[in-house]
């Protein structure tokens, strides 16, 4: 049976307060380090897999012995991420939504690939989100209705080289039929000024990034 949305914890910037985000129905994955964290704090992943070469033989054991199923692959002969095995599997699902966290930090490499990471959910029409405790990210090619989440900023960057027909509505500063190009920061640090927000595009892929200090 499908499921309605898969949570991702990766190895990234993962913080308590990300924990709140776990429903009760959701189909949990922990990637590498990220599998730690939620055993550590009392969760059950679904599924544990990575390489855990970025934990303890004994934290191993651990993850194991609190994990539905685990997978494991040799860290050298890989040719994937460990996030993007976990995203692998959560699309294996057929999911309604994707929800990864764990996919930022100080690793700008990482950050950027779970950034991208979305498009391959969204070339096989599930929602994808990026979250951690600063940052709620999600991508267009659309229409998108961005929620008040307690973030105080919204901000358009373009993931393609131009996106076209950018219409914003519910936010402080209005755009109609406006373009994006790559390196622009036209759109950064909008504010909501309605509960929720319209963004429309006609071409391109298009980053909505709500954000906090």
């Amino acid at each position: 049976m499908p499921s309605k949305r898969v949570v991702i914890f990766a190895g990234g910037a993962l913080s308590e307060d990300l924990l709140q985000q776990i429903d009760e129905d959701d189909f949990i994955i922990g990637a590498d380090r990220g599998a730690l964290f939620l055993v550590s704090h009392g969760f059950t992943p679904d599924i544990a897999v990575g390489d855990f070469d970025s934990v303890s033989p004994e934290a191993l054991e651990q993850i194991q012995a609190g994990s539905k199923q685990t997978i494991t692959c040799d860290p050298i002969d890989k040719d994937l991420t460990d996030s993007e095995m976990a995203l692998d599997l959560a699309l294996g699902t057929q999911p309604e939504s994707i929800l990864l966290m764990g996919v930022t930090g100080t690793r700008m490499d990482h950050t950027l690939a779970g950034i991208q990471m979305m498009t391959r959910a969204m070339q096989r029409q599930v929602s994808c989100s990026v979250m951690d405790s600063h940052n709620y990210i999600t991508l267009t090619g659309s229409q998108a209705f961005v929620q008040e989440r307690g973030f105080t900023y919204v901000s358009l960057l373009p993931l393609t080289p131009e996106v076209t027909g950018i219409t914003l509505q519910g936010f402080q500063y209005p755009l109609e039929n406006a373009t994006l190009k790559l390196g622009q920061s036209l759109a950064v640090s909008n504010r909501l000024i309605e509960e929720s927000g319209t963004v429309t595009i006609q071409s391109g892929l298009l980053l909505i990034i709500q954000s906090r200090d």
